[in-house]
């Protein structure tokens, strides 16, 4: 992040706007609906923004602008001329003491930005972009504009008027923020919307009333195999509204962002030979955090209840006594096949398809072999990147023919995926001379041979 987004309170403090064309009037709409006294310094001024600065009791300085004017009494200060020359003296005079500077569409020589605005007040959204593509900022607006009903800025004067009265009745903030996400789920929000106030009031009296103190709950939540847009829109809910996220190695980090920022956030990831937290430490930190009457998010790589040891966690909230959702998630298999352009079936090379764990036991993997040597199936491997090399022995020792497609997803689904391609014979040379890390899913059978023709993914550096 490269700026910090605030919101200042201008109002009845003294602002300018050097220039008086169009693009100043523009600055000073937007500053005088915040209340501020604006003024203008310009050897010329449009009537519209003369008629401005006389609305909000400012001044109208008729001269050049040079180094010599004092700006250590303005709030802060727009450069708006069409003389790069004079934007830039604006913006040195400007950092000279410190004033809050922009100098418009000229992001070097700027302080502060101006967003787009969705104006709802007192509810306000603003979006930028760090002055790289103000035209993209304001399409974005417009589809907001759309989203965010006109009552919304309502809801919130009714909501400010009642905060005094919910905080002293409800003194803790994680129950109080329930509170209110509770009461903006009910039909209170139409009723303000439609100006009925008197029932609203009494749809809140009757939740203080009745208010007690929230029970934990655990959301279980399977984040996908990495791209964040692979999200089901409950996941990314009950992620916004959780105020502690336990989460693994695999959940990609633009996922973790999408938590609610203040959240309390719990790494417990397991890799090969090292975990952070053992499975029985997990378990423990969920009953201990819903206990306290938390909202749990035990955020997943993939799907929770594929290889992602979802019900041994359940089975222990249930013995606690705990509530609990379970949010599935798309797991890796379909996830990673599907950006790696490898249908996992197809009517005339595989008509079934089975999930398999590759770990290793005492060295060596234990699976049902003379089950799985079956030309018109894809196997697909979790964590089977270690044991590749036993794996494929074991299947050609059992009769699998060693061309045997086979494809190695290597991060899937997010910008460092890495596709390798080979057979059964020679896939685990290429691990190393390729530079596989985990995590890797490995796809075995006829399906991968149709990858040249169905890849969609870009790729950097495809294989």
């Amino acid at each position: 992040m490269e700026i910090f987004p605030i919101s200042l309170k201008l109002q009845g403090q003294p602002c300018l706007i050097v220039g008086g064309g169009h693009i100043a009037y523009r600055k000073a709409v937007l500053l005088a609906k915040a209340g501020a006294i604006i003024h203008v310094i310009a050897p010329e001024i449009e009537p519209s923004l003369l008629e401005i600065v006389h609305a909000t009791q400012g001044q109208f300085h008729q001269v050049e602008f040079d180094d010599q004017i004092s700006l250590s009494h303005y709030r802060l200060v727009i450069a708006a001329t069409n003389n790069s020359a004079v934007n830039q003296a604006v913006f040195e005079a400007c950092e000279d003491l410190n004033v809050l500077v922009n100098s418009v569409d000229d992001p070097p020589h700027c302080r502060f930005m101006v967003p787009a605005i969705i104006d709802r007040s007192p509810l306000v959204v603003s979006i930028a972009t760090n002055g790289a593509s103000p035209v993209l900022s304001r399409q974005i607006r417009t589809q907001l504009e759309a989203a965010i009903p006109h009552g919304m800025g309502k809801l919130a004067d009714f909501s400010g008027k009642w905060r005094k009265v919910v905080k002293e009745k409800i003194a803790n903030p994680d129950e109080r923020r329930i509170f209110w996400e509770n009461l903006y789920a009910s039909p209170l929000k139409e009723h303000v919307f439609n100006d009925n106030i008197i029932e609203a009031d009494h749809l809140i009296e009757q939740a203080l009333t009745e208010w007690q103190k929230p029970k934990g709950e655990v959301y279980l939540i399977g984040a996908g195999p990495g791209d964040p847009e692979l999200l089901t829109l409950k996941a990314l809910r009950l992620m916004q509204q959780a105020d502690v996220v336990i989460y693994d190695r695999l959940v990609s980090a633009p996922i973790l962002e999408l938590c609610r920022r203040d959240a309390t956030k719990i790494y417990v990831g397991k890799a090969r030979s090292n975990h952070s937290v053992p499975q029985d430490g997990i378990n423990a930190l969920l009953v201990q955090y819903a206990s306290e009457g938390k909202r749990v998010c035990r955020l997943k790589g993939g799907d929770p209840f594929i290889f992602g040891r979802g019900g041994e966690e359940i089975q222990e909230l249930y013995q606690a006594g705990i509530s609990f959702q379970v949010v599935p998630g798309i797991t890796a298999a379909s996830g990673c096949s599907a950006y790696a352009g490898i249908p996992l079936t197809h009517r005339d090379y595989a008509q079934s398809v089975r999930f398999l764990t590759g770990h290793l036991k005492e060295g060596s993997p234990e699976l049902p072999w003379n089950e799985l040597v079956y030309e018109n199936q894809t196997l697909v491997l979790y964590m089977g990147l270690v044991g590749l090399e036993k794996i494929c022995e074991q299947l050609i020792a059992h009769g699998q023919r060693p061309s045997m497609p086979v494809a190695l997803i290597s991060k899937g689904t997010t910008p460092d995926q890495k596709v390798v391609v080979g057979t059964l014979a020679d896939i685990a040379s290429k691990v190393e001379e390729n530079h596989i890390q985990a995590p890797t899913l490995t796809i075995i059978g006829e399906v991968v041979s149709l990858r040249e023709q169905l890849q969609w993914q870009f790729l950097p550096n495809p294989i």
